[in-house]
C-alpha cells in the first residue's frame, strides 16, 4: 500500500518530518498526515519527496517492473 511505503520511507530515511516539512515547503503535520494515510501528496510533491529522500517513486507507488 502507498500509505506503508511512504511511511516506512520517511520513518527510515534518517531525517526528521521537520526537516522533511522545511526541505518541500509544507507543514510538518503535512508530513504526518502523509504517514498516517489522512492524506497523500500531490504527485510533484511526491516527485520532491522521493527525490529528497534518495528513494524511487516507483518504489513509493508499487510500480511493477517488468
Amino acid at each position: 500500500m502507498i500509505r506503508d511505503n511512504l511511511k516506512f520511507e520517511i520513518e527510515h530515511s534518517g531525517r526528521k518530518k521537520k526537516e522533511i516539512a522545511a526541505a518541500l515547503g509544507i507543514s510538518c503535520a503535512t508530513v504526518s498526515q502523509y504517514c498516517s494515510g489522512r492524506a497523500q501528496p500531490c504527485l510533484a510533491t511526491l516527485s520532491r519527496l522521493c527525490s529528497f529522500l534518495g528513494v524511487s517513486a516507483d518504489d513509493v507507488l508499487c510500480v511493477e517492473k517488468e
